[in-house]
């Protein structure tokens, strides 16, 4: 797995013929990639920050189940290498799960723009996230989607800062109906810091 990559080219892609034989190891790999990358912020939103590895595997599990060939490649990069952070961010798919569906809708329909209020503090800094703007995630009714794509652009600064082994850092939602903080593990940092150039 190479972290250093910052796109994924179709040259990249493997063959569902190899890929199907790797498939299941690869997978086991990348429980423990993803694990420090995970982040619970109260009780129903996970952070799950992602880097070339996460988005290559996702771009062949998306081959793999559709089964779309050559022709399914360019849309499947166009859709993920933005997730791919560039060297000087994190990028997180922000996801608000519940099981029940009635209080999944009712909860989604109060939280209205919960993806602009979400930020990492650490070292004195704070980094606010920006939410990709493919689409509007939040109705004009204020039910907001409950899936959502964050970028957090870092300053040269703030990107040492971050580094800095044993950093205390703390991820916070500042939404009225939903304010919760989680502070990451050491473990966690020192994974996302590796996403830096």
């Amino acid at each position: 797995m190479s972290k250093a990559n910052r796109v994924i080219t179709p040259a990249d892609i493997m063959p569902m013929s190899q890929y199907t034989k790797i498939r299941a190891e690869h997978r086991r790999k990348l429980v423990d990639v993803k694990r420090p990358r995970r982040l619970h912020v109260g009780p129903h939103v996970t952070l799950y920050f992602e880097n070339y590895d996460t988005m290559w595997a996702q771009v062949q599990e998306m081959l793999y189940i559709e089964r779309g060939g050559d022709e399914q490649i360019e849309g499947e990069l166009t859709a993920y290498n933005p997730l791919i952070p560039q060297g000087n961010e994190l990028v997180a798919t922000m996801m608000i799960e519940i099981e029940d569906e009635g209080v999944r809708r009712r909860t989604l329909a109060g939280l209205g723009h919960i993806e602009t209020m979400v930020s990492l503090s650490f070292a004195g800094h704070t980094v606010i996230a920006v939410p990709e703007d493919d689409m509007d995630r939040t109705t004009p009714e204020g039910k907001t989607s409950s899936v959502h794509f964050l970028h957090f652009t870092f300053t040269p600064e703030q990107v040492a800062a971050f580094r800095a082994p044993k950093t205390h850092v703390t991820l916070g939602i500042t939404h009225p109906k939903y304010g919760h903080l989680a502070i990451l593990s050491e473990d966690s940092r020192a994974s996302l810091a590796a996403d830096f150039a």
